[in-house]
């Protein structure tokens, strides 16, 4: 078991109807808010209105139209000048994990001098940030409980997870009710994402029992709380049980005491994402049961017959690589089964770019680290096999 310093400030607020604490909650940080936000849903679905009736006595100023896969500029160069602009007391991101993404990197960006691109890459670390609240509508990244974001520049490929431990939210507010008009795409890439989420955490060299059934417990929620959601949208206790699974995903509360796995999935699809701006949950589905199947060995094959048995209920009497190769077929169908396109020329990836998003990933990612460590010619295999 590998040492750790654990720590998470974030105060979580779930259930239903608990955006009426909101007043009471912002009132802690000051009067002037940024409210971020992306596309409108927030709007049809009224929780935009009533966030503006329970905060009439505060000064809001606004930032809209954040996307998914979050994007550098114009977002958060548009937020950090707002921000410095006006002396924003406060950020309240009201969406899905990308508004709030992108919330965070404006958080630490207005108050630095410098370019706040700088942070996103490591060039110069934050020293102070404003405090971020939270109303997370979409069950999928986990940002809500986390202290990182990912962040896009288009115009040089980059797509950059972000840490900070001035980014955890101080408040997250986390009401299922709100994810009910979660379309079926999203809630399926939600399901997907957080899966992910878990099993970079999974497979690894060093883990607990503890852990183990913990994030075996994690995968098995999502996969049936996900189907309950797709036949029943309105489904209150099937929302809420995914919410709650999604929100434990990135803050290392599943692993503690793992070792690390290098998160080799997220640094694949960040490229395809970043070159193609794809959904990232559909991404990852995609590219997951490939690179199993690439690093599948005599020295990972144990750790996923632990994951066939115990995730997906395979008889342990097979023979291990069996047991294994069931198993990561398991995960590709259950993938395909919730609608998500599992080859990358479904989403509009072709071979044109994939020896480019190689050495793109190879040199920017680290995944020479892994568990399994990878090398260009790795992702080559891995990403040819995804098309």
């Amino acid at each position: 078991m590998q040492n750790f310093d654990y720590q998470t400030p974030t105060r979580l607020i779930f259930g239903k109807g608990i955006i009426e604490k909101l007043p009471e909650v912002m009132n802690q940080f000051g009067k002037k808010i940024l409210l971020t936000y992306g596309g409108g849903s927030i709007k049809k679905i009224g929780l935009y209105d009533k966030v503006k009736e329970l905060l009439a006595d505060f000064e809001i100023f606004e930032l809209s139209g954040i996307q998914p896969n979050p994007k550098y500029d114009p977002s958060v160069l548009d937020g950090v000048k707002i921000c410095k602009e006006n002396n924003i007391d406060v950020i309240l991101a009201v969406g899905g994990g990308s508004v709030l993404d992108c919330s965070k990197a404006i958080a630490t960006g207005a108050k630095y001098d410098g370019d706040p691109w700088d942070l996103i890459s490591y060039k110069a670390f934050a020293e102070d940030s404003i405090p971020i609240v939270d109303i997370i509508t979409l069950a999928a990244t986990g940002s809500e409980y986390d202290c990182g974001g990912v962040i896009s520049r288009t115009e040089t490929n980059d797509k950059i997870g972000y840490m900070d431990s001035h980014n955890y939210p101080m408040v997250s507010f986390l009401d299922p009710t709100y994810t009910f008009t979660v379309s079926k795409k999203q809630t399926a890439a939600g399901c997907a994402d957080a899966m992910n989420h878990i099993m970079e955490q999974y497979f690894c060299e060093d883990s607990t029992l503890l852990n183990d059934g913990f994030m075996e417990a994690g995968l098995k929620s999502l996969m049936a709380n996900a189907v309950k959601c797709l036949e029943n949208p309105q489904d209150y206790t099937a929302r809420a049980e995914m919410m709650l699974t999604c929100t434990y995903g990135c803050n290392g509360i599943y692993s503690l005491g793992n070792s690390q796995s290098g998160w080799p999935c997220h640094g694949i699809e960040h490229a395809l994402s970043a070159y193609y701006d794809i959904t990232h949950g559909e991404g990852l589905a995609i590219i997951t049961p490939r690179w199993m199947k690439h690093i599948l060995s005599e020295k990972t094959v144990n750790r996923f017959v632990k994951y066939g048995v115990n995730v997906f209920g395979i008889d342990s009497t097979l023979d291990k690589f069996e047991i294994a190769n069931k198993a990561i077929s398991e995960t590709y169908k259950f993938f395909e089964s919730i609608g998500i396109p599992m080859h990358l020329k479904e989403v509009g990836i072709d071979e044109s770019r994939i020896v480019e998003m190689a050495h793109h990933i190879a040199v920017n990612e680290g995944l020479e680290n892994a568990w399994v460590p990878l090398n260009e010619n790795d992702l080559v295999k891995i990403l040819t096999d995804s098309l």
